[in-house]
């Protein structure tokens, strides 16, 4: 009766589903912890032609270590010294803009007929009046706090995935290579065990049988790896790529065009767009009121907007698909379900992480022999 119970396919299915679902609410719960792990492995795999240069070369792994850090290091105070002093240059003008938008508010309020004190009088000045900075900077002084902490806890995963992946590795293939290895070993036992041969070559045979099987089983394994390590470099290398030609194009644009701070803007582009769809969005918005509190006028903010849409759609749209869709082979509805689904589980960083999770989950899925599994990866894919 449990046998058949456990093999009923409606109750392993809610089982999974629950098993799902317990998964889920452990990363949410743990994200602390896992967000960190899974972007120092990512930065594993960025690094990993890096390693092979040096091992190749005979550098220390020590040596290596240092120079992965030295290079993190250098890129995370590079973007946030960028980051502190161009908003720094924002704040300084803020008066000015505060203005426009006070003015713009208002006409736009009695154009419409509204006769609200709060819309007709409106005041940016008076609003910020009513925050608690205390509290407003007690929040700052934590998200910068956990934001140094988060990233010390990157470099800490780092550095012992460095030195310990390879062990990681040898004994997620032994458990893997056992276990699809001794139930066919049993098989041969029990089907052979009587035979005629003399006891030294049925063992003999059985040797080989199990050389083969572990040699098939490891090729199989190891290629697993090697396509999640090529799948995600090229990923990460292609995103940034594509990313950054659109933040340049769009700098230069907003700067012909007089916007003030295009590079803001731009990198607010390369930035938000590691979000799939919904990045896109926030990074159109953001300029286009820039715009319209700036010149005032709501026609040239919908140029604009218009203008950074179809630079968007040419890069992310066109060129992206052509250059990374191929290589990861996802369903753009399941990009989409990803984005929402890890989200919800770790927030911004969550969505930024959801296409390379994604494409991690349907690499493992594909090389799996199960039949539910091969048609979970047929739906996966585009």
């Amino acid at each position: 009766m449990a046998t058949r119970i456990i093999q009923d396919k409606t109750v392993k299915f809610f089982i999974v589903i629950i098993g799902l679902v317990f998964i889920a609410f452990i990363l949410k719960e743990l994200q602390h912890i896992f967000i960190p792990l899974v972007i120092a492995y990512l930065l594993y795999f960025l690094f990993n032609p890096l390693h092979n240069f040096c091992e190749r070369r005979g550098f220390p792994l020590a040596l290596t270590i240092i120079i992965d850090v030295i290079i993190i290091s250098l890129v995370a105070w590079g973007i946030s010294f960028f980051l502190i002093d161009s908003f720094g240059r924002f704040s300084s003008q803020f008066p000015i803009y505060a203005d426009k938008l006070n003015v713009l508010v208002s006409s736009t309020a009695k154009s419409f007929g509204i006769h609200d004190p709060f819309f007709t009088k409106f005041s940016i000045q008076d609003l910020l009046q009513t925050i608690d900075y205390k509290l407003l900077a007690g929040s700052v002084f934590n998200s910068t706090f956990s934001m140094l902490g988060n990233i010390l806890f990157v470099l800490f995963f780092f550095i012992f995935i460095v030195t310990g992946h390879s062990s990681t590795y040898e004994s997620i293939k032994k458990r893997y290579v056992d276990k699809k290895v001794e139930p066919e070993l049993k098989k041969i036992k029990e089907k052979y065990g009587d035979a005629q041969e003399t006891e030294s070559e049925v063992e003999h045979w059985m040797g080989n049988k199990l050389n083969i099987e572990k040699h098939e089983k490891e090729e199989k394994l190891a290629g697993t790896f090697k396509e999640i390590n090529e799948q995600i470099k090229k990923y990460i290398i292609s995103k940034i790529a594509v990313n950054l030609s659109a933040a340049i194009v769009v700098t230069i644009m907003l700067s012909l065009f007089g916007v003030d701070f295009p590079v803001i803007w731009g990198l607010f582009v390369f930035l938000f767009n590691f979000i799939p769809t919904i990045g896109s969005a926030i990074a159109l918005v953001l300029p286009a009121l820039m715009v319209l509190v700036q010149f005032g006028s709501v026609s040239y903010a919908l140029l604009i907007a218009f203008i950074i849409g179809g630079i968007q759609t040419l890069c992310f749209n066109i060129i992206e698909p052509a250059v990374i869709g191929k290589k990861l082979n996802l369903n753009p509805l399941l990009i989409l379900l990803s984005v929402l689904l890890w989200g919800y589980i770790w927030g911004i960083t969550g969505m930024i992480l959801s296409v390379p999770l994604t494409a991690i989950i349907k690499i493992v899925i594909s090389n799996s022999e199960s039949r539910d599994l091969q048609f979970i990866n047929d739906l996966m894919s585009k």
